[in-house]
């Protein structure tokens, strides 16, 4: 472990080039991933807690079963989705940092969902009545409620970004791991343990477990601030 941080400090401080670009793959596919799923979870998880309608309880246990849906099972979906011969294989995508992003975007969407539902509907009945009686717009009163609701909806990005950022399977699969390409920090890290040279992967572990750091915490801050507004 002490040769890892070593070695991980080395990397850093003499910028090597190739670990920076492993670096700065890892943020750009994780955060667009974040992106996209904040785009899709939070009004799915939105229309869920303030509609009924005939089926909601089924797609509110879909939204829960992705929740827990195994990365590796998204990384062969997108696979067969992406490949030649799949339904989008024209596009070429298959094995580039956009397959990648749509394969995160995939695992982190039901969590966006599934925790923005849960914030929403923590917001108390009697404070959407209040709101109603005030005459809002539709569009003021979802503002309102998403205001209310911020703290939850900031867990659900934290949930989104973490479990995308510590993700392997699925990004190894659609990704390749191709060298100064789709190679991130997590299949980087696998493969330098096959190779043996466990230094190395501690290190990259490392500068992965600091950037997740790093980044959660801006975002607890975030959060915890939003709770003194």
């Amino acid at each position: 472990m002490r040769d890892g941080f070593i070695e991980a400090f080395r990397l850093l401080f003499t910028l090597d080039r190739e670990v920076l670009g492993i670096t700065f793959q890892t943020l750009q596919v994780s955060g667009l991933a974040t992106i996209i799923s904040v785009f899709i979870g939070i009004p799915i998880g939105a229309a869920l807690a303030l509609t009924r309608f005939f089926g909601r309880g089924f797609l509110v246990s879909l939204v829960n079963f992705g929740m827990g849906l195994p990365p590796v099972v998204v990384g062969l979906a997108t696979w067969l989705t992406l490949t030649r011969y799949g339904p989008l294989g024209m596009l070429g995508l298959l094995y580039t940092p956009t397959a990648m992003i749509l394969a995160q975007a995939v695992i982190a969407s039901p969590l966006v969902a599934g925790f923005t539902l849960a914030a929403i509907q923590s917001v108390s009945p009697k404070l959407r009545l209040q709101m109603l009686a005030l005459g809002t717009t539709r569009l003021q009163y979802l503002m309102l409620l998403l205001w209310e609701a911020r703290l939850g909806i900031l867990a659900a990005i934290i949930a989104g970004f973490g479990g995308v950022i510590s993700e392997v399977g699925a990004s190894m699969m659609v990704g390749g791991n191709v060298r100064g390409y789709t190679r991130v920090l997590t299949t980087a890290t696998v493969m330098e343990v096959s190779k043996g040279k466990f230094e190395l992967a501690t290190a990259l572990s490392i500068i992965l477990l600091v950037i997740t750091f790093v980044i959660m915490s801006i975002l607890s801050y975030l959060q915890q601030r939003g709770k003194q507004a």
